[in-house]
């Protein structure tokens, strides 16, 4: 796995991009367990780590 350094982190806009679902969605899913949980940055910054999105996905059998 990535060191923090180099992690890519991805916002809720862009995993709803990613996935074709509104911006809540994927709020929804982490509050439900059913999709990792997101990583607060900062005061004002909440993101997904990129690599747990991907584990997530090859978990499911899926790819954006």
């Amino acid at each position: 796995m990535k060191s923090d350094q180099t992690e890519k982190y991805l916002s809720a806009r862009e995993l709803a991009s990613r996935y074709e679902v509104s911006l809540v969605t994927p709020w929804r899913w982490a509050k439900q367990g059913s999709f990792p949980s997101p990583v607060k940055l900062g005061p004002n910054c909440t993101r997904w780590k990129l690599s747990e999105i991907e584990a997530w996905e090859a978990s499911k059998g899926t790819a954006a």
